[in-house]
């Protein structure tokens, strides 16, 4: 063990103890730094089924930390996809970014990274909270945290060099073009067709709903999509409807 490890072994053990250890092992795992201020990060994986009232009666959760680490997220993903692609319109952007920010993806992300292990929450509620959320929020909470801890530029560097660049693959993103609802609408007003999306259904069982979407062209019915979500159902109603189409 060199001198250098064990100075920083030696402070860690001064500055943290029993379960702040662990957090901050795990965000210095995370995010490639330690924490200033341990407290925002044991907050960052606080759901909000776990939420304490503070002195001023006001329940603590991650949701405030989560509401302005995803604005942090959708910032430097904006920006590093600009700098990215010089030429590219406005829309090619949005969509991209919408890629890497959305839900599912984040979800699947922190638990890649093992923001889940984590988290803390009411178990005994775990049928009402959105398994596709709870660790994505979770990721965005300890982005917010990264922000108030250590400013822009650090999180900046975060974002980019620990998930951006190590989880995902920009180029492919870019030639899969996933969004088949997009890909149907630009060919019904490429042919003059009106097209819909109609929620023809939702179903609600262990309070979680699923819904169930049909494509019209014209009046004509097309694809049904089922999923937890309406964008869900609509994607997947529309990947049918490409198929029946023989929409490439």
């Amino acid at each position: 063990m060199t001198g250098t490890l064990k100075k920083w072994l030696t402070k860690i053990f001064k500055l943290y103890s029993g379960k702040d250890r662990k957090v901050a092992e795990a965000v210095h795992m995370i995010t490639g730094g330690w924490p200033g201020n341990i407290q925002l990060y044991k907050l960052a994986m606080k759901h909000s089924s776990m939420a304490n009232e503070n002195a001023q009666g006001v329940k603590e959760s991650n949701e405030r930390l989560e509401y302005l680490g995803d604005a942090i997220l959708g910032a430097v993903v904006a920006e590093y996809l600009f700098c990215k692609f010089p030429y590219k319109s406005e829309g090619f952007l949005t969509e991209i970014r919408s890629r890497i920010v959305n839900r599912e993806t984040m979800n699947r992300l922190s638990k890649k990274i093992g923001v889940g292990t984590l988290v803390e929450y009411d178990h005994s509620t775990r049928g009402s909270i959105s398994p596709k959320s709870l660790y994505g929020d979770t990721l965005e909470a300890l982005i917010g945290a990264t922000f108030l801890d250590k400013g822009f530029k650090w999180s900046r560097a975060f974002i980019i060099k620990k998930l951006i660049i190590p989880h995902f693959d920009i180029e492919e993103i870019v030639s899969n073009n996933l969004n088949y609802k997009s890909k149907i609408i630009e060919w019904a007003q490429k042919a003059n067709r009106e097209i819909r999306f109609d929620i023809v259904d939702i179903e609600e069982k262990n309070h979680l709903k699923k819904f169930t979407a049909q494509v019209f062209l014209e009046d004509k019915p097309l694809g049904v999509g089922y999923g937890l979500s309406k964008k869900k159902a609509e994607q997947d109603a529309a990947l049918k409807s490409c198929d029946l189409l023989s929409i490439d």
